[in-house]
């Protein structure tokens, strides 16, 4: 389907210059833009690449000379991450989800599914499942029995729901999002020789073998509650809570290969980047942000608007609007300073070895 340039800008709250009646049907990066893309030129490496592509108009930032470029119309973007959020929502055709019923699909008795609810092929929903209308469950998915997804959800392709789960309307789980599996949470009849390091701190001078004992499992039994407007990225897992649930709140997003421990709680509208990972009972605050590669120990409270960045680990609480780095990690102007004081250790230590002067050996008595 194409679009005016018109018709675009006043989708996504823009300003469109020149010939607005100019018709695309896609977005391209600029150097790869055909006649009918619509060039994203929101930097100013990408604007030098223009006249490399075959673009006539493109998406470029205000005081943009869009004529002098060559191009016969243009929308302007002063805030260029926010008008691709709207062009690619516009131009996007959906996901490849079905709309109805797979013949193969296992309905158990019991479930309350709407009309307007599609299931993919081989995909399974348990007995007393209830599912919104508009919702939408792709192929090999399955559903245990009581779960509740809201309105509008789009569940991807080989996604388990285990018992206990509700999913909020309008939240999205991609390909292979496991959600509800146990969490790893385990004990031993005495204390065992992890508990007796952390409790001390390295204080406590432990034997070098500890006496045999088996790992009793802590059962799972609180499941998950996913809030409104939650998307979950490919491979990602959130454990069921002990006795009460796991809850990621609403509009919070979360990004591929993701681990959520059992009893977390995670805010609104926070940021989970890849392969960051927030052990059992954390509790993340509104709006926060965790890197890629980020991690939160256990039993920590990570307070709202914080920034921990990629990489980063907190070992310890941390106060809300806080931006951390490190590991562990630190207030950022802190962690700087110290890799700065890093950086320079080795001419430090080259300087002293070249100040020092020989000691002459004293001489033998007779």
């Amino acid at each position: 389907m194409s679009h005016s340039i018109g018709d675009i800008a006043a989708a996504i709250g823009a300003e469109a210059v020149g010939n607005t009646a100019l018709q695309v049907d896609g977005a391209a990066e600029p150097a790869e833009a055909r006649s009918t893309d619509i060039a994203i030129a929101i930097t100013a490496g990408f604007l030098a690449s223009l006249d490399q592509g075959n673009a006539r108009a493109a998406l470029v930032p205000a005081g943009t000379d869009w004529q002098g470029l060559g191009l016969e119309a243009a929308i302007i973007a002063p805030r260029g991450r926010l008008a691709m959020s709207g062009l690619t929502r516009l131009l996007d055709p959906g996901p490849d989800l079905p709309d109805t019923c797979h013949d193969t699909a296992v309905i158990e008795a019991g479930a309350l599914i709407s009309d307007t609810v599609g299931v993919g092929a081989f995909s399974y929903i348990g007995a007393g499942a209830r599912i919104g209308p508009g919702t939408r469950i792709g192929h090999h998915v399955s559903v245990a029995a009581g779960v509740e997804i809201g309105a509008d959800c789009h569940i991807h392709d080989g996604v388990r729901i285990g018992r206990g789960c509700r999913i909020g309307a309008g939240s999205v789980l991609h390909p292979n999002v496991v959600i509800g599996a146990d969490g790893f949470s385990f004990v031993t009849e005495a204390p065992a020789r992890v508990e007796a390091a952390r409790d001390a701190l390295g204080q406590l001078d432990l034997p070098d073998e500890a006496p045999e004992q088996d790992w009793r499992k802590i059962h799972s039994l609180g499941g998950v509650e996913i809030g409104a407007d939650v998307e979950i990225g490919a491979g990602s897992t959130i454990d069921a809570g002990t006795i009460r649930a796991t809850r990621i709140g609403q509009g919070t997003k979360i990004d591929n290969l993701v681990q959520v421990g059992h009893n977390v709680i995670v805010g609104r509208n926070c940021l989970l980047c890849a392969q960051s990972g927030v052990a059992g009972s954390a509790r993340i605050g509104d709006r926060t942000v965790l890197g890629g590669k980020a991690g939160v120990a256990d039993n920590v409270t990570i307070g709202a608007d914080v920034v921990l960045g990629g990489g980063s680990v907190a070992l310890s609480n941390v106060p809300a609007g806080r931006i951390m780095l490190g590991y562990p990690a630190m207030r950022i102007e802190s962690h700087i300073e110290s890799y700065r004081a890093l950086r320079r250790l080795p001419r430090i230590l080259d300087r002293l070895r070249n100040e020092q002067k020989p000691v002459p050996k004293r001489a033998e008595s007779d």
